[in-house]
């Protein structure tokens, strides 16, 4: 696979990453072994994917420690992108949270740390229960200004953002941090960045790592009607409120017959093209404009080595056409917003 420049840094990373969510195992994802990270970890190395993207909240920094074993010895051959929370983001406490999460992953600094998500009210409840943190979180000066001097100190090379819009944004940028990439959702059912979020990067410089590239299985064929998903990977705006089963916040009545006629069509092509519609999924989305990297949560050499066919795999210009169209009724459903979890009225995304 031919790397990707990330941003403006000097990282260049496979156009297939990583996605490390499931690693440590957790109530979100179920079980996980450590001996199918490790083997899953050391064949990607070999096949060329060298970033790999975790945070402090993944499973309450399991994911970051399996990793961390994962990568023993070859930490060298590997781009680690990891996040801090907007609730820790205090010039006072982000230090000790970096550490934490270097001690975690067993390495002396991060390739990319972000802003897991902008610093605002919702967001911030999203990860504490604190009422002195929620009434008075840290600003975006003191949060990218404590990330400048962890970046003059070495502890992180590059400095990232994750599910920012375009008036967050340009607060970053006013801080005076150099930003080097946007971790967002992105994949054929979720197109939200396309109309603002994008073009700004791309002006920018600011390369963008999609999230979500199978849209936690819906894109991978493993689901045939929204009865079939499981309540955690159910509380997107893509599903009616109930189904996420005391998880879902956003209110909504989902898209699920739009979803699920988009899923049907992409099966066909796939078949008509010989490929698997994950293969197809991850290929549309690095086929658009400004996309550095698509991560994918691979949890066995199996579903590895087809992902990494993705990054192989070049469409026509007709077949994006295409899939652009089929999935164009989920996109005017659930509109420009590209929080799924929030309801537009309480989106965290500006």
């Amino acid at each position: 696979m031919k790397k990707r420049k990330l941003g403006m840094s000097d990282l260049e990373v496979a156009p297939i990453g990583m996605g490390c969510w499931a690693y440590g195992g957790g109530e979100y994802w179920g079980e996980q072994s450590q001996r199918d990270v490790n083997e899953v970890v050391s064949r990607a190395l070999d096949l060329g994917i060298n970033l790999f993207d975790t945070a402090e909240m993944y499973n309450n920094g399991a994911s970051e420690e399996s990793l961390g074993l994962a990568l023993k010895g070859r930490r060298h051959e590997a781009v680690i992108c990891s996040k801090i929370s907007p609730s820790n983001a205090y010039a006072k406490t982000i230090r000790k949270h970096c550490e934490a999460s270097l001690k975690r992953l067993g390495t002396d600094y991060l390739d990319v740390y972000m802003l897991h998500w902008p610093i605002n009210e919702i967001s911030v409840k999203h990860f504490t229960d604190d009422p002195d943190i929620i009434a008075s979180p840290p600003t975006v000066q003191e949060a990218f200004g404590a990330l400048m001097d962890l970046q003059r100190e070495g502890k992180i090379r590059y400095i990232g953002i994750s599910n920012f819009g375009v008036k967050q944004m340009d607060e970053a940028r006013a801080t005076g941090a150099q930003i080097v990439v946007n971790e967002l959702p992105y994949n054929i059912l979720s197109r939200a960045i396309e109309k603002d979020i994008v073009p700004y990067c791309i002006k920018h410089g600011i390369g963008i790592i999609a999230s979500m590239a199978l849209q936690q299985g819906l894109l991978a064929g493993i689901y045939n009607s929204p009865d079939d998903v499981p309540p955690y990977q159910a509380h997107s705006r893509h599903f009616k409120h109930e189904r996420g089963a005391g998880t879902s916040r956003h209110g909504g009545e989902g898209a699920e017959e739009e979803v699920f006629q988009t899923v049907r069509a992409l099966q066909e092509i796939a078949h008509d093209l010989g490929v698997h519609i994950a293969q197809l999924s991850i290929a549309w989305i690095l086929a658009k404009p400004g996309i550095r990297c698509a991560l994918v949560g691979s949890r066995n050499i199996k579903e590895l080595e087809s992902n990494v066919k993705a990054g192989m795999l070049e469409l026509d210009n007709e077949i994006i056409g295409r899939i652009d169209r089929i999935s164009e009724p989920i996109l005017m459903k659930l509109g420009y917003n590209p929080d799924y979890y929030e309801s537009p009225e309480n989106s965290r995304i500006e």
